[in-house]
């Protein structure tokens, strides 16, 4: 791949980084359908997170490659769109967790890649909006939809509709992102974190996550009946075992994903 390395870890942590600092890490046709080929790749070797970021300290994504953008007809604009939500879609509905580092510029589709993953980390140099609307188009990578459901629909509103950008103290204060960090420590910041995370229950952090992902989508009967199930289903593994022995042992657990 051209502008996409994978970072694979011992501790199972592995790191996608969008590599193209001469156009401020934004994201074409090809860019985008290599990210989702690098999800893809690292998914099948059953990693316990996925950290994503953008090389270098000037951007995440600074967003779509407006170049790129002028030069598509209408089928090809939706043929992109369509490449962004494949990609997104597999950091939203990852088995495990996704967390975005985020340096510098994270506009539009930089936005809407950092909304698709489950934790966001950002320095405090970061900064997000969504200018779409003054190039006279719109969000069309998950931004109308994600953001919505994360900060809720009239700051989504206002956000989407004036294309302002906000640093990343105001994103933090709205929702949009979980921690702000030092420039330059925003990568080191989701290693951490993704470590903690790594060194629990492989097998418990992904039922977590996909009955944490069912909670928006389902009333609250149905979502107590399908984590109970989930629940249940989890003292079926030798995790669940090892984990409550270890506790009642005094040990540290020794996951084995099974």
């Amino acid at each position: 791949m051209d502008y996409v390395k994978l970072e694979r870890g011992e501790d199972g942590v592995a790191v996608l980084t969008i590599d193209r600092q001469e156009k401020l890490n934004a994201l074409n046709p090809q860019v985008t359908e290599e990210i989702g080929q690098a999800l893809l790749d690292v998914e099948r070797e059953e990693p316990r997170a996925i950290i994503v970021t953008g090389a270098g300290e000037r951007s995440f994504v600074a967003g779509a490659d407006i170049s790129a953008m002028n030069e598509m007809l209408p089928l090809e604009a939706k043929r992109f769109a369509e490449i962004g939500h494949a990609a997104m879609a597999l950091l939203d509905r990852s088995p495990v967790p996704t967390i975005a580092a985020v340096n510098g510029f994270a506009l539009g589709g930089g936005c809407e890649l950092a909304l698709a993953c489950d934790i966001r980390i950002a320095a405090e140099n970061a900064l997000f909006g969504f200018p779409e609307v003054g190039l006279g188009i719109l969000p069309g990578m998950g931004g109308t939809q994600r953001l919505p459901r994360l900060i809720g629909p009239a700051l989504a509103k206002e956000l989407i509709f004036s294309g302002r950008r906000i640093d990343a103290a105001e994103a933090k204060e709205i929702g949009l992102i979980n921690r702000v960090v030092a420039q330059g420590e925003a990568l080191n910041a989701a290693r951490e974190l993704a470590a903690e995370i790594a060194a629990n229950g492989p097998v418990a952090v992904r039922h977590a996550k996909t009955a944490t992902n069912r909670a928006p989508d389902v009333d609250l009967i149905s979502g107590l009946e399908y984590e109970a199930d989930q629940f249940a289903l989890l003292f079926a593994t030798e995790d669940a075992r090892e984990g409550m022995g270890a506790f009642a042992e005094k040990r540290k657990p020794q996951f084995k994903g099974q």
